[in-house]
């Protein structure tokens, strides 16, 4: 990161506050509930992070955190336990946080105490598949798979690895089932309110309305009335605006997926699409 980026970095808190301080004409940002936006990756957080960033404009936060708080950094080093859980009880009050953590026994306690609001997003895990390729391939060449996905001669062998996973020569990537398991977790997870990206995308006013309701369910009362605040995170929703944007579509994995894939997923992850409720069955 040059030196330019990280002054804006250091600065952009301060900007931020000072913009919500006049924004609510206030000082004080303990009220509101905290909020914390979770995901696995490639599955609509850049999404969920529209909608975040949406709150601070119906509710007196200051701002959401810039960076995520990551299970596996940019580097590909996975966090202690202590490290993310750190990171979570740092986040400044009045500010919402979001990123990428599992379920672990100490993230759920923290997270799911009294008082605090928890979104986590998943997506259809056929979607996710596709997307993670061409995220990989195309479009951030620091991914750990890049180099090697690009050494395939085409989409099709590519996805068949995203699919089975890797662990070859020091490259290691889970399963698409092993992958899944967190999801269950949080899935699983009281105090937890688990949106499918699909709701967000094909039924998006209700499912505003519930996140919205979520934070009410606190005992705190959102003070921009509702209707506005619906319309204000329909308008917050651009999914262009996300440097990961590609398709924005549900359902593009038939695009993709050949009958040879279909029995791989299906060979690898059993009726995985049953339980996630994306399929009546595993006839598909």
């Amino acid at each position: 990161m040059g030196i330019v980026q990280q002054f804006r970095r250091m600065l952009r808190p301060a900007g931020k506050t000072a913009q919500s301080i006049l924004r609510w004409k206030r000082i004080s940002f303990g009220d509101a509930p905290p909020i914390f936006g979770n995901s696995k990756p490639k599955s609509g957080s850049h999404l969920l992070l529209q909608i975040l960033n949406g709150f601070t404009r119906i509710m007196p936060y200051k701002y959401v955190e810039a960076e995520p708080i990551r299970t596996i950094t940019k580097e590909g080093r996975r966090n202690t336990k202590e490290e993310i859980l750190g990171e979570l009880e740092n986040l400044p009050l009045g500010v919402i946080g979001w990123g990428y953590v599992e379920a672990t026994t100490e993230n759920v306690s923290f997270l799911t105490s009294s008082g605090r609001v928890n979104f986590f997003i998943y997506r259809d895990p056929r979607d996710m598949l596709v997307s993670q390729v061409f995220f990989a391939t195309d479009m951030h060449e620091e991914h750990g798979m890049h180099d090697f996905y690009n050494s395939l001669p085409d989409f099709g062998e590519r996805l068949k690895v995203a699919i089975t996973g890797i662990d070859l020569d020091g490259l290691k990537m889970v399963s698409v089932q092993q992958r899944y398991e967190g999801v269950f977790e949080w899935l699983n997870t009281p105090g937890v309110m688990c949106i499918r990206f699909e709701d967000l995308i094909n039924n998006r006013d209700a499912t505003l309305h519930a996140m919205l309701d979520e934070v009410e369910k606190t005992g705190y009362k959102i003070p921009t009335p509702r209707e506005k605040a619906l319309s204000i995170l329909v308008e917050a929703i651009q999914p262009r605006k996300s440097h990961t944007f590609r398709s924005g579509k549900t359902g593009g994995w038939r695009e993709f997926f050949t009958s040879e894939h279909k029995k791989l997923f299906k060979d690898v992850a059993g009726d995985l699409a049953v339980r996630l409720g994306y399929e009546r069955d595993n006839d598909w």
